[in-house]
């Protein structure tokens, strides 16, 4: 049977003015945002994709929390796992300081790049236009967390996003007490998990999270 390869790009990101650390990404897969987001407050975000190891996820903010840095855990996570090769991974610490890597094994266009507070990554897709895109958009854009990186992942769609086409779409922000009534510190979690434009839809979606946040007060 022929294996469904699955296609997946993302970009993780802080503010360091508000202290939010979040992550916006779109797949050619049933809802993405159940797999690859993982992010605390006070301690960072992390992208786990390409046959994504899901252990990454809690095992990277253990480590962060204990003070390494993203390349650090990085270094740690890999090393640690045998299909490193399949992976593709996006880090950003409690400090900003940001890490990527994309196993020589995954699916060409594969790569992934870093600046100044994001990490920006991708498999499977047209061409590295869609991660440069994504950075580019990232470091240009005013506005919240929350909107700077729905606008580099809709960036990145546009420059030509998954060869495979697009299905899902998540966006994952964290704040210290910034969750519902400050219950938790859960700022904005919306996903699309199946639709013929997530990203659209989630920008849609995110709108109107928007117009309740404000009415709230």
């Amino acid at each position: 049977m022929k294996e469904n390869i699955v296609a997946t790009f993302s970009i993780v990101g802080f503010d360091p003015e508000t202290k939010e650390w979040g992550i916006a990404v779109q797949s050619k897969f049933l809802a993405v945002g159940s797999v690859v987001p993982w992010a605390q407050a006070n301690v960072g975000v992390i992208a786990t994709q390409s046959y994504a190891n899901t252990r990454f996820g809690p095992e990277g903010l253990k480590l962060l929390s204990e003070g390494k840095s993203a390349q650090e855990v990085m270094d740690i996570l890999i090393a640690g796992d045998e299909e490193r090769h399949l992976r593709q991974v996006g880090i950003v610490d409690s400090k900003g300081n940001a890490a990527t890597f994309t196993g020589d094994q995954c699916h060409a266009w594969a790569g992934g790049m870093t600046g100044p507070y994001y990490a920006a990554q991708g498999n499977i897709l047209v061409s590295e236009e869609t991660v440069q895109a994504m950075a580019e958009t990232f470091e240009r854009t005013t506005g919240d967390l929350s909107y700077r990186l729905l606008e580099a992942l809709d960036a990145g769609q546009r420059a030509g996003g998954d060869s495979r086409g697009q299905q899902s779409a998540a966006l994952f922000v964290v704040q210290d007490q910034a969750g519902y009534r400050g219950y938790n510190d859960v700022k904005v979690d919306l996903r699309v998990d199946d639709h013929q434009q997530p990203i659209t839809e989630l920008k849609r979606i995110f709108a109107l999270h928007q117009e309740i946040v404000a009415k709230r007060g």
